[in-house]
């Protein structure tokens, strides 16, 4: 009647405990402009890094080479909630660019990681005119349900494996 009533409490304070849980969330690298890996005919006039999870407003870095490795951004660097914009110097040479990056959000490892474009100029470079453009709001990413309770099943199970290891280590230590 004592064990009975003692797994029961066992069992709602473990239920409890997965109900209080959060998902744990890392941050990555939702979408890149230019395109991670494509080939720009027109030369951008900056590079915009979007995460998953909002970005600390300091201490961020983009730094963005060209062929030859020479550092072309400009050094300003935009923040919003989840995106970095750095501004570029005019493009002038074909080859591809990297664009290495450090971006930080609160309770999170480190965002860095890199990607490269690749840049054709024309054979006549003239000055882009500046046109406002609409842009999209972007909805953030939202985690898979099916993923978070497939995890808490695999733990609750190991939590009942784990107490059935203990209560048949008790039995066999009482034999001896």
């Amino acid at each position: 009647m004592k064990i009975t009533r003692v797994r029961q409490i066992v069992a709602a304070l473990t239920l409890l405990g997965f109900l209080g849980m959060s998902s744990a969330s890392a941050n990555s690298l939702i979408t890149t402009s230019p395109i991670s890996g494509s080939t720009v005919t027109t030369a951008p006039t900056s590079v915009t890094l979007t995460t998953q999870v909002a970005l600390l407003p300091d201490a961020n870095e983009i730094v963005v080479t060209d062929p030859a490795g020479v550092r072309v951004d400009d050094g300003t660097l935009t923040m919003t909630e989840v995106s970095a914009t750095i501004g570029l110097r005019p493009l002038v040479e074909s080859g591809i660019y990297k664009v290495s990056y450090t971006l930080y959000s609160e309770g999170d490892a480190p965002l860095e990681g890199s990607f490269t474009f690749n840049f054709s100029a024309p054979t006549v470079i003239s000055p882009n005119e500046a046109s406002p453009t609409p842009t999209e709001s972007q909805t953030p990413a939202s985690s898979s349900w099916g993923t978070n309770i497939f995890i808490i099943f695999i733990l609750i199970m190991a939590f009942f494996v784990l107490i059935a290891l203990v209560l048949y280590a008790r039995k066999l230590f009482r034999e001896r």
